[in-house]
């Protein structure tokens, strides 16, 4: 993206600011140059973020960022999108199944079901909503896992 949108800035300059944006998600500097094969699958997720920030953006977009990863990875990967949201100010819009990266990086919701979006709020607000779907999906086995999972978390 750094060489598509500034193709007069230095070359040196350039890479630069492509090791930084390495270092901002936790990668060491030798993974800057490898090809994904490369990489491991929470090394692959944090290369793909390091190319979403490369342009400074003000919003960012996460389809399901945690798939596939270890819950080990995930909670991780999970604490360094919402500390790149908070130092960066970036909206983060992610989309997600996974109930422990909601608890840990959202701040408002949006439930999609039956074809639309049928609540919107935090996650205490989805809780007090009475339909049916939303109280079995943070209610049911894994909702709570979750919850139980963030009592000590921050508040946002």
């Amino acid at each position: 993206p750094l060489r598509e949108y500034y193709p007069r800035l230095d070359q040196r300059l350039l890479d630069e600011i492509a090791a930084y944006k390495v270092a901002m998600v936790g990668l060491p500097p030798d993974a800057g140059p490898k090809y994904p094969a490369e990489l491991s699958g929470g090394m692959v997720k944090r290369a793909g973020l390091a190319r979403a920030l490369a342009l400074d953006p003000a919003l960012l977009f996460l389809d399901e960022p945690t798939a596939g990863l270890d819950p080990i990875g995930a909670a991780k990967f999970d604490e360094l999108i919402r500390e790149l949201a908070d130092t960066m100010g970036l909206t983060v819009f992610l989309i997600t199944h996974d109930l422990d990266s909601l608890y840990a990086t959202c701040d408002r919701v949006a439930v999609l079901a039956e074809k639309k979006v049928i609540a919107v709020g935090t996650i205490p607000e989805l809780l007090a909503t009475e339909h049916p779907w939303i109280q079995d999906y943070f209610n049911g086995p894994r909702g709570r896992a979750a919850a139980s999972g963030n009592q000590t978390a921050k508040p946002r």
